[in-house]
C-alpha cells in the first residue's frame, strides 16, 4: 500500500510540475527540461508510455499582436543557446502557440499561429536551423489551467520535442 501512495504521490508532483508556467529559465535549465529521457533499460518499462517532453514559456507579446515585447527576448535567447547546445543540437522542435479563452476561437487560432511563428523566426534569427523547428498554433484548445479559461497563464508558448 506504501508503494502505490508513493507512486500516486510522485504521478501528482510530475502532473503538477508540467503544468508551470516558466518565466525565467537559464540555458541549462531549458536544456535539462528540453532533454528526452533516456530508454529504459528494464522490460517490465519498456511498455510505458513516455511523459512528452516540453516546457511552457511566458512570452509576452504586444496586445492583440505577434510583436514579442523586448522582456521575453532574454529567455529566448537562453532558449537558443539550449536548443544549439550540444545536448540538444540534433533534435527538433514544435513552437506552440497558446491563448486563453477570451474572445472568437477562430480569432485565438489565428493569433495563436502568428505568435507561434513570431517565435520560430526569432529563434531562426538567433542561429537555430529552420529545418529543426515547426510552429503551431493551438488558440485556447489546451489550456494550462483549464478550470480558470481567462486565465494568464493560459496564454504561453509551449516548446515540445518532436519524436
Amino acid at each position: 500500500m506504501k508503494q502505490l501512495t508513493l507512486a500516486l504521490a510522485f504521478i501528482l508532483y510530475v502532473v503538477s510540475a508540467s503544468a508551470q508556467l516558466v518565466q525565467q529559465a537559464s540555458k541549462e535549465d531549458l536544456i535539462e527540461k528540453l532533454t528526452p529521457p533516456a530508454p529504459p533499460t528494464t522490460r517490465s518499462l519498456r511498455n510505458l508510455v513516455p511523459k512528452p517532453v516540453n516546457v511552457d514559456l511566458s512570452i509576452n507579446f504586444d496586445f492583440d499582436s505577434a510583436r514579442l515585447q523586448a522582456n521575453s527576448k532574454p529567455l529566448l535567447d537562453n532558449l537558443a543557446q539550449a536548443m544549439n547546445s550540444e545536448r540538444l543540437s540534433n533534435l527538433k522542435f514544435k513552437v506552440e502557440g497558446h491563448t486563453d479563452a477570451k474572445g472568437k476561437p477562430e480569432y485565438n487560432q489565428e493569433l495563436s499561429s502568428r505568435r507561434a511563428s513570431a517565435v520560430q523566426a526569432y529563434l531562426t534569427s538567433q542561429n537555430v536551423n529552420a529545418d529543426r523547428l515547426q510552429s503551431e498554433g493551438k488558440g485556447a484548445s489546451e489550456l494550462l489551467v483549464p478550470e480558470k479559461p481567462m486565465a494568464s497563464e493560459n496564454r504561453r508558448v509551449r516548446i515540445s520535442l518532436v519524436p
